[in-house]
């Protein structure tokens, strides 16, 4: 078979179909092989009038068709379906080609993998795609790891069929090894928080200012025109305002109110407790979605005592609606900050470097979480590429200070009312926290040192000190 194709992918499920449709849309000639041959045969027949492809039954046949230096997509599940793949073809390859894993894979795993394949002249590039099977066929977010060589390569290739915002293409060379599917994972786990943000939000309106759910979608199109503008308010308020065609129900009261997940947001929180990332809103996020699927246990909770309830006038409802929109942009705000250090912790941990501002960039387009909002982030970092926090930006910092109170009484009113907010409580307790002169963890190390004398520091000098608790003058002394 003579080497005609700029790229190749194998695995056509939707999202590497498409991916591939994606590139022939813009010029590139695609190899295309799937485990399963009928597979491939089938993207051929159906859209091959979309671009030039070359169809190939066997690994062996895949890889001819490849150009050098040889560009390979891996579009299939992540763990060992991933590894079977690399296998298979690594010993058809040669120094200086490149696989790219598209996939959802664990960012240990891609570092796993780019250091073995490194060591036998192979880029391996961990590449994050968001913006599911629409974004990957119309222009998703790309997040490319690897080598500078490899994106020298691969770079102009993503930058053609990626989202462009602004004329800007939503791609970067995100840092080397593991980086790019590191971000995609923080990626996902901000948007378990955006969407559990946005659902408490929800739920508080109609729960306490009593809307209907096609009320609330008319809500959440007008918080769209303003500063909260994202593809996820936006289709919020198409489900809302959803009528069920074969019960006349709102979609939302039809649906099973237990929320899946496919493992990213998990990831993201096994991972910050590892780095001591504390990514709380994400975390309560995520265990949001468990409790929802505890049927059991749920069932046992039912019944017992909550709020109390009481209506709201319409002036109430609609005074409530603003605060409510106060505590989602202050909550959401939290939860991107805490995205925002867990990679900067994960850049230090792994010795990448990671430019925040050009996440922010790839991120205003194609993938789930794109926002007008990001493009705010990307100007801070614009101005201060060294920022440790998004509130040392004078402008996110004055957004924090007028949502104060509407953001403190729409949680109290919420527990009043028995109305869960775990996200918007834990983006709360975050700031609160970080904010504080003193916190309680020097209890904490007393007890530690207490009953495990695991020593302590103190305020007024240098080094490591432990009570000698058992004694009646409990003496000190530095350990």
């Amino acid at each position: 078979m003579q080497a005609t194709a700029q790229i190749g992918v194998t695995g056509l499920a939707v999202m590497g179909r498409n991916l591939a449709r994606n590139f022939a849309r813009h010029g590139y000639t695609v190899a295309v092989h799937n485990r399963t041959p009928t597979r491939t045969k089938a993207l051929v027949e159906e859209f091959g009038h979309e671009g030039a492809f070359v169809a190939a039954e066997t690994a062996e046949e895949f890889v001819a068709a490849l150009e050098r230096p040889r560009r390979l997509m891996i579009m299939v599940q992540a763990g060992a379906a991933t590894d079977a793949v690399i296998e298979e073809f690594v010993p058809l390859l040669e120094p200086g080609d490149m696989i790219i894993d598209g996939g959802n894979a664990h960012f240990a795993d891609t570092r796993r993998r780019e250091r073995s394949l490194r060591e036998r002249g192979i880029h391996f590039v961990g590449a994050g795609v968001s913006g599911g099977e629409e974004g990957a066929l119309h222009g998703p977010s790309i997040m490319p790891g690897g080598s500078p060589e490899s994106y020298a390569a691969l770079g102009p290739m993503f930058e053609k069929i990626s989202a462009k915002v602004d004329g800007e293409p939503c791609t970067t060379h995100v840092g080397t090894d593991g980086a790019g599917h590191f971000v995609k994972m923080v990626h996902n786990g901000i948007e378990y928080a955006d969407m559990q943000l946005i659902g408490e939000a929800y739920d508080l309106l109609r729960q306490v200012a009593g809307l209907s759910p096609a009320a609330i979608a008319e809500i959440f199109r007008e918080w769209n025109k303003g500063r909260l503008d994202s593809y996820l308010i936006e289709i919020t308020a198409e489900v809302l305002s959803h009528v069920d065609a074969a019960s006349g129900r709102p979609f939302v009261d039809v649906v099973a109110d237990a929320a899946g997940q496919k493992g990213t947001g998990r990831w993201t929180v096994q991972t910050a407790l590892e780095l001591g990332s504390p990514v709380t809103a994400i975390a309560q996020a995520t265990f949001a979605r468990a409790a929802s699927g505890q049927a059991a246990l749920r069932g046992a909770y039912r019944g017992l005592p909550g709020g109390t309830r009481w209506d709201l006038t319409p002036y109430e409802a609609e005074r409530f609606t603003a605060q409510v929109e106060q505590a989602l942009y202050a909550s959401k705000l939290i939860a991107y900050d805490q995205g925002w250090k867990m990679i900067l912790d994960a850049a230090e941990e792994f010795g990448w470097t990671i430019d925040l501002g050009a996440v922010a960039r790839i991120w205003r387009g194609g993938c789930i979480i794109r926002a007008a909002f990001l493009d705010r982030i990307r100007a801070a970092y614009a101005v201060d590429p060294g920022l440790v926090s998004l509130l040392s930006d004078a402008g996110f910092a004055a957004e924090i200070r007028d949502a104060q109170v509407p953001w403190r009484e729409v949680i109290a009113t919420a527990a009043r009312r028995g109305v869960p907010v775990p996200a918007f409580s834990a983006a709360l307790s975050y700031y609160d926290s970080l904010r504080a002169e003193r916190l309680p963890a020097a209890l904490t190390q007393g007890q530690r040192d207490y009953f495990g004398a695991h020593t302590y520091r103190r305020v007024d000098r240098e080094g490591s000190f432990h009570t000698l608790w058992g004694t009646a003058d409990r003496a000190e002394m530095e350990a």
